[in-house]
């Protein structure tokens, strides 16, 4: 699989449209994959090494989200590295009980190896992340604590 086909089996997964093949998420990545958030608020990790510690950190995240996420504004851009590509996107959700749909925008490099994901570098914009989510007062604590 090229970079591209790996990350729209991510974007699938992250949407709540797995792919029908059996692999589900965890076939996306690599046992050894690196995964960096070099933009994560405090507190927060900012990478992890391997398949099962990535997993563990964003089910719960993701258990903690009681909406399903949509993907918007997609770009993709390739490089000379055929393996490596960027892309750009929103995500966003519509939220339950209120209606209101928040969004937040992301970056992220992505390096496939035998169509898994090897490396993972994600950009978010922190500010929008918390304010989306609920946590903006969470964020401004920590950040006055740093």
């Amino acid at each position: 699989m090229s970079a591209r086909e790996v990350f729209d089996r991510l974007r699938r997964e992250l949407t709540g449209d797995p792919v029908a093949d059996g692999l589900g998420a965890e076939g996306l990545w690599a046992e050894d994959v690196v995964v960096e958030t070099p933009f994560a608020p405090p507190g927060a990790p900012r990478r992890f090494e391997g398949r099962q510690a990535f997993l563990e950190y964003a089910r719960a995240g993701r258990a903690a989200l009681p909406f399903r996420l949509e993907m918007d504004g997609l770009v993709v851009h390739d490089t000379a590295d055929p393996d490596v590509i960027i892309v750009e996107y929103e995500l966003g959700a519509t939220l339950p009980g209120t209606g209101q749909r928040v969004s937040a925008p992301f970056v992220g490099v992505l390096r496939a190896r035998g169509g898994q994901i090897a490396h993972w570098r994600e950009y978010q914009d922190p500010l929008a992340l918390a304010a989306a989510t609920g946590r903006l007062p969470d964020l401004v604590a920590a950040l006055s604590l740093a």
